[in-house]
C-alpha cells in the first residue's frame, strides 16, 4: 500500500488522545506527505463542510479525529458525495464512547491509531440510512433516544461514560408506547416497547453487547426491542446482555433485517451514533452495504 500523498484531517477542538492534535500533526508529518489539509471544529455538526472541502480536494486518506458523533456526521458525507466513499478514513478515538473504533478494533492510543492509518488494512463496511442520513454503530428510539438526548452536550463532557448512566436511571420509568415494526416488509412486533435498537455492530452504548451476531460487513441490520419497564426489569434485561445473549432476555427480542419500518403510538426522540435527534412517530431503516472504507488492524476481525 503506497503512503497516502494528500492527507486532510477533520477534528473535533475539544476532544483529547495522546498528547493531542500537535502530537497528531508531528506524527502525520513524520510521514511522507506532500500535502496536509488541517480542518478543526468546535462541535461534530460542523465537520461535514469540512469533510466536503476535504472530497473536493481530491484527498487519499481522511483522518477523523473525535468521537461517534464526529465519525458519523464524517461518513455520512463520504456516503452522500460522489466520490466520497472511495477515500478511505483512518479514526483517532479521542471521543467518550468510541464505539464505532472499538467495535473494529482500533485502540484509543495515538501511536498505534497512526500506525493504522499508514499501514493498516483498508476494509469496506456497511452503515445504516435513517432519514436519508447515515450511521455507523446504530440508530435507537423511545429509553436510548430519551437517554442520549440528556447526556448529550455539557453533562456527557463531564462525567464521559457516566453520563450515560445517570441518564438511564432517570428515564427507566419512561414511556411505552405501542410500535408496530415491520422487517423487510413483514409484520414483526406489535406490543408496547420501551426502546427499539438498530445496530450495525454488536456493542452500543456503555459497551453493552447488545447484538451477539451483529458484524459491520454482512450487509445486514440487526434489530432489538426491549418491553423492559422500570428498575426491577431492566437490571434483568441488562444483567442478561452482561453474562450471556441478550436475545435470552425474556425483555428482548432480536432479528435482522435489511429494511426495517417503525411506527409508534406517540412521538419520541431518536438518537444516531449517540447524538440526539428530532421526535418522530415513525421511520424506516435500511443497510447501505460497503458504504465506506475504513483503515483497521490489519487481519482483524469486527468485535
Amino acid at each position: 500500500m503506497r503512503t497516502p500523498r494528500t492527507i486532510a484531517v477533520v477534528a473535533h477542538q475539544r476532544k483529547n488522545l495522546g498528547g493531542g492534535l500537535d502530537e497528531l500533526r508531528r506524527r502525520i508529518t513524520g510521514h511522507e506527505v506532500e500535502k496536509l489539509l488541517w480542518y478543526e471544529v468546535p462541535k461534530s455538526r460542523k465537520a461535514p463542510a469540512q469533510v466536503r472541502k476535504a472530497v473536493k480536494a481530491g484527498v487519499d486518506l481522511l483522518v477523523v479525529w473525535g468521537g461517534d458523533g464526529m465519525v458519523q456526521r464524517s461518513l455520512d458525507v463520504l456516503a452522500r458525495e460522489k466520490g466520497g466513499s472511495k477515500i478511505p478514513v483512518a479514526i483517532m478515538p479521542a471521543g467518550t464512547g468510541n464505539l464505532f473504533a472499538t467495535n473494529l478494533g482500533i485502540p484509543a492510543d495515538m501511536e498505534r491509531a497512526v500506525e493504522i492509518a499508514f499501514s493498516g488494512e483498508r476494509r469496506r463496511f456497511d452503515l445504516g440510512r435513517l432519514a436519508g442520513e447515515h450511521f455507523a454503530v446504530m440508530a435507537g428510539i423511545g429509553f436510548d433516544g430519551a437517554m442520549i438526548k440528556d447526556a448529550d452536550g455539557d453533562l456527557k463532557d463531564r462525567l464521559g461514560k457516566l453520563a450515560y448512566v445517570w441518564t438511564g436511571i432517570r428515564h427507566v420509568n419512561g414511556e411505552t408506547p405501542r410500535a408496530k415494526i415491520k422487517i423487510d416488509g413483514q409484520p414483526w412486533f406489535d406490543d408496547e416497547a420501551s426502546c427499539v435498537l438498530i445496530g450495525n455492530v454488536g456493542r452500543i452504548t456503555g459497551g453493552i453487547h447488545a447484538f451477539d451476531d451483529a458484524a459491520p460487513d454482512d450487509g445486514w441490520l440487526d434489530v432489538g426491542v426491549a418491553t423492559a419497564q422500570g428498575a426491577l426489569q431492566w437490571a434483568r434485561a441488562l444483567g442478561t446482555m452482561a453474562v450471556g445473549r441478550s436475545d435470552s432476555s425474556p425483555f428482548v427480542r432480536t432479528t435482522r433485517a435489511r429494511r426495517i419500518d417503525v411506527k409508534l403510538e406517540s412521538k419520541l426522540e431518536y438518537e444516531l451514533d449517540g447524538g440526539a435527534r428530532t421526535k418522530t412517530k415513525k421511520f424506516s431503516a435500511e443497510v447501505v452495504p460497503g458504504a465506506v472504507q475504513i483503515c483497521v488492524p490489519a487481519d482483524s476481525e469486527p468485535a
